[in-house]
């Protein structure tokens, strides 16, 4: 009796011919454009809170921004550019796509790097209560933390997508569609990041 042959599992499959599924629905396009939107309103809301404030009264404090904001614009940059050399790691063919190592490799590297744009954003804020810069300190430092805080937890919703992402990678079974949805929203960040800094920096 011939042997009977077994598919290989997922994690004997070499990471170079792990396949990515084409598109099959634009779900989750669809409910990161939403997110998005919403995002944006909540940001113009808080910012023209902001200016009304500043120009109501004469209690605005200007204080100096932390070096390492700065450090942490450039890392949330490039993680934003390694995820786009992962995004063209991914070759589509007819049925499905494959994944260079290398790309899977920018993958991380992008998660690398969001976690420490995090961690480095907790550093500045460390770093403005070291020097009496508080939440309640002013209503300028008020809206600071306000912004990069609220930010900051919009950066972790998107590496909680971007390892939601990887284990279905892993699995062999994840949609082209979830991984643009997740590159939109990561993209998104590091934009809004970049006028979030401009703002308060004109502002503060």
């Amino acid at each position: 009796m011939a042997a009977t042959l077994q598919p290989p599992s997922i994690a004997k499959i070499p990471l170079e011919v792990r396949r990515v599924k084409p598109f099959d629905s634009e779900a989750p396009s669809t409910g990161v454009w939403v997110g998005l939107a919403a995002i944006t309103m909540t940001f113009a809301a808080f910012t023209s809170a902001m200016v009304v404030r500043q120009g109501s009264a004469n209690d605005w404090r200007h204080f100096p921004f932390p070096t390492i904001l700065y450090i942490n614009t450039l890392t949330l940059i490039l993680s934003s550019v390694t995820l786009q050399i992962a995004r063209q790691g991914f070759v589509l063919t007819d049925q499905a796509a494959t994944i260079a190592k290398p790309a899977m490799n920018a993958l991380y590297g992008t998660l690398v790097l969001g976690c420490g744009f995090v961690i480095g954003q907790y550093m500045a804020w460390h770093e403005l209560r070291s020097e009496g810069v508080y939440l309640s300190s002013a209503p300028s430092s008020s809206f600071f933390y306000v912004f990069t805080v609220l930010h900051a937890l919009h950066v972790i919703g998107g590496l909680c997508g971007l390892l939601y992402v990887i284990s279905k990678l892993r699995r062999g079974v994840l949609r082209r569609s979830t991984l643009d949805a997740a590159s939109r929203y990561w993209h998104f960040m590091a934009i809004l990041w970049l006028y979030l800094l401009l703002l308060l920096w004109m502002r503060i």
